[in-house]
């Protein structure tokens, strides 16, 4: 089986890679830190990109994979995360050009670490499942899902900023006290395809470690020549190829098959691996990877954040064993 692109899908990496080389440089990462960029969103929907599960997972896995190259912010994912819970449960809903996101309510009512809650349109509040196990519930239709408008939040709902190492995606914890109508379905497939949306995010930021690492290595000197002419730093760079590689397999192998177990095991690879390259990076860098003067620090941060995001290594790892039996004593 061929698992290489196809010609229209490279044509879609090429000229997303050149549209966010452009409109996503590292200058405009960091003012998203201080505030939402709507001019970046509204290039986003021009291109199409909300639109893309639509197409298919593998290209918008293409596209997830240019935007974690430039570290982009803003509600993009969580976008995608919501137009796949209204997919799946059959929802009439359309989002068009609004941001959207999805809150994952405990027992008491509550979702924490919803992704760019305060500049959402719409919110997807899903409940009956837990928040972070990426199991959830057995599939059959037990979740409850709420579709509410942003300007239908009543001021008991609470939306409040949470504290995050990634401040280029901005984390809310979220209560919802008011009436929303609800549907009926399981959305255990839209957290999968989120799942592989954010392995995809994370080759893209693997890939820009290790080119940069690369460089660097290569114009650094030391003792009067490049310190990639060393052998420990060149088994360093040989070793981020080979996760970044490995991880990139993973994740387009998943967005192929599209079944839970490829999923789970892509997002464990992917968690582990994306903290490794960033660890060796910084470690060829010198330590001043992790500055706040170099940009290097916002994938290590992304990467951080984004191994607990759909469920940690170990939860995936766990899921792996109860889909292949292994888990049963």
């Amino acid at each position: 089986m061929d698992f290489d692109l196809s010609k229209p899908q490279k044509l879609l990496k090429q000229s997303a890679r050149e549209l966010l080389a452009r409109e996503c440089p590292p200058a405009r990462v960091r003012r998203a830190l201080e505030a939402h960029d709507e001019e970046l969103w509204q290039t986003i929907v021009e291109q199409g990109w909300t639109d893309l599960l639509s197409i298919g997972l593998v290209e918008l896995a293409v596209v997830m994979e240019e935007a974690g190259r430039v570290c982009m912010p803003g509600p993009f994912l969580p976008t995608i995360f919501a137009g796949a819970v209204l997919q799946g449960i059959g929802a009439t809903e359309e989002l068009g050009e609004r941001k959207a996101t999805v809150a994952i309510a405990d027992e008491q009512g509550v979702a924490h670490f919803v992704m760019e809650a305060h500049v959402a349109d719409v919110i997807v509040m899903v409940s009956g499942r837990p928040a972070r196990q990426p199991s959830g519930v057995p599939p059959g239709g037990n979740d409850t899902v709420r579709i509410i408008a942003a300007r239908d939040v009543p001021p008991a709902a609470r939306i409040r900023r949470t504290p995050s190492m990634d401040e280029t995606r901005k984390l809310c914890t979220m209560s919802f006290d008011g009436e929303a109508p609800a549907l009926r379905g399981d959305v255990s497939e839209a957290v999968d395809i989120a799942t592989i949306a954010l392995c995809a995010e994370m080759v893209g930021g693997m890939q820009w470690v290790l080119d940069t690492t690369v460089d660097y290595a290569k114009t650094r000197q030391q003792f009067g020549k490049p310190i990639g002419s060393f052998q420990a730093v060149q088994h360093q760079c040989a070793d981020m190829l080979l996760l970044t590689e490995s991880a990139r397999s993973a994740t387009y192998y998943a967005a192929y098959e599209r079944s839970p177990l490829a999923v789970s095991i892509a997002k464990a690879y992917c968690s582990d691996a994306y903290r490794e390259v960033c660890n060796k990076g910084i470690q060829v860098h010198g330590g001043i990877g992790f500055t706040w003067e170099h940009d290097l620090q916002f994938f290590l941060k992304r990467g951080k954040t984004g191994a607990h995001l759909y469920g940690t290594a170990r939860e995936h790892r766990e899921r792996v064993a109860e889909l292949t039996g292994l888990g049963t004593s």
